[in-house]
């Protein structure tokens, strides 16, 4: 009897496609056909079912480790703020700094969700990083980077810096406008986005942010001429980076309060443009690596989304580079802990997450031998033709951001998806735990979670 439900009508050669075609991941060494797939591309993107689960975290550095130190991929790209990133840039390229990374960690990433990035997991990774930065030669260090919009003061106070020493009062002039001009705003971005959407006809603080773009652009871009690796001319493309913030994040937040429907595709035409002028900055062999959420790097062309008009960033890497290999990897997992809010700024909590409903994709995937190899690698290339058809039907595929609410998980944590055209390959785990967020301040006695799986780092 073939059953119906929410996601579908079932169909019982998914498990046993999965049966034939997965690969266990237990060790590092599992990826190996991972990589292989991967081959000469460019632009590697990484999802996540969930902002809060640390196995997500431990197997994209599993494979950032590899693709760096093997395949030679410059920087890591992730879905949070410039000028944050920025600071934790500067920390693993100071081979030499004594500064400590619970310092960088909790102090640079003060902004709601904190727990995205100042966590154990990412801790490890970025001492890593730093210490293969240390046996590299300075034309190959590799960095660490922020794509998203949200960071309108933030950037507004990196460019504060960034023109208080230069004798230039043009420069000067026109940061001082861009500050003046938020300034009754409470350093609220939502706040002055609601100002906007109360007055649509006006300009805002557009003019002065374009302003101060220009100038960054014609005076200072011409300074990037010694290499990427050069700490003043990185300093000086962050400004520019910060400078594009402000315009971006304007537009941004002036849509979202407004209730626009264009200010997903506004944030994600910012991380795609990011990420481009990134890879311009190092050089046209540069390679990139992608972690963002899955709504992110899965080609949206595949989803429910594409019936709005939504675009994300895996659709434009696709279209805009896709002839210099674009290879996007999408998580999922059955059921485990996550840590996420009730309501945005509310505090972390670790939420236990559910099963999988039936006839979701995890829901299938879970039927294969799950007891036998609980976690799983699938790669869709590999599989046969009439097999790849069966993962291009429409089903569940779980989505949890920052806010999380269990109760509802069946109702509205699950994205409609064509598995196989929305990724390249897909990363399945079983049972998952949440993960490992750094304190509100440093303590120096602190000890990574005794049942932390360091291994798969290793």
């Amino acid at each position: 009897m073939i059953r119906t439900g929410k996601f579908g009508s079932e169909t019982k050669s998914v498990p046993d496609i999965v049966r034939k075609n997965q690969l266990p991941l237990n060790t590092n060494k599992d990826l190996d056909t991972l990589l292989d797939a991967i081959g000469d591309s460019k632009y590697v993107l990484l999802g996540e079912a969930t902002h809060g689960t640390s196995e997500f975290y431990l197997w994209r550095a599993a494979i950032s480790r590899r693709l760096i130190e093997e395949k030679g991929f410059n920087f890591i790209a992730v879905e949070g703020d410039w000028p944050d990133c920025y600071e934790v840039n500067k920390w693993i390229k100071d081979v030499k700094g004594e500064r400590d990374i619970f310092d960088v960690l909790i102090n640079s990433y003060r902004r709601w969700p904190t727990w995205m990035w100042s966590n154990w997991e990412i801790k490890e990774l970025m001492e890593w990083l730093k210490f293969h930065n240390s046996h590299v030669a300075d034309g190959n260090l590799v960095g660490f980077y922020g794509l998203d919009v949200y960071s309108l003061y933030e950037s507004m106070e990196r460019m504060k810096e960034f023109v208080k020493d230069l004798n230039d009062p043009e420069a000067y002039e026109a940061a001082h406008d861009v500050f003046l001009c938020f300034q009754p705003y409470a350093k609220d971005p939502k706040k002055y986005g609601r100002m906007m959407a109360k007055n649509k006809f006006s300009d805002g603080c557009l003019n002065e942010v374009i302003n101060l773009l220009k100038q960054i652009r014609e005076k200072y871009t011409a300074a990037l001429s010694e290499g990427p690796q050069s700490k003043k001319e990185e300093d000086a493309f962050s400004a520019e980076m910060n400078s594009k913030v402000l315009v971006d994040a304007e537009n941004y937040y002036r849509a979202m309060m407004a209730s626009r429907s264009d200010s997903w595709n506004i944030r994600d035409d910012h991380m795609a443009d990011t990420l481009d002028s990134l890879m311009k900055f190092h050089g046209p062999d540069a390679k990139c690596i992608v972690w963002a959420h899955n709504t992110h790097i899965g080609d949206a062309r595949y989803t429910d989304m594409a019936k709005t008009g939504m675009r994300n960033l895996g659709q434009i890497v696709r279209t805009r580079h896709g002839n210099e290999g674009v290879f996007l990897v999408g998580f999922g997992m059955d059921e485990g802990s996550v840590i996420a809010g009730d309501a945005w700024g509310d505090p972390a909590e670790k939420k236990d997450a559910p099963s999988a409903p039936y006839n979701t994709w995890e829901y299938l995937i879970r039927q294969a031998d799950t007891d036998l190899v609980p976690n799983k690698l699938l790669i869709f290339d590999y599989f046969k033709e009439d097999e790849r058809k069966v993962f291009e039907e429409t089903r569940g595929h779980r989505a949890i951001g920052v806010v999380y609410h269990p109760e509802h998980d069946t109702f509205g944590h699950w994205v409609p998806t064509v598995l196989a055209r929305r990724y390249d390959a897909f990363i399945y785990l079983d049972q998952t735990r949440a993960l490992h967020p750094l304190p509100s301040k440093v303590d120096l006695t602190l000890q990574p979670p005794q049942t932390y799986p360091w291994g798969i780092l290793k």
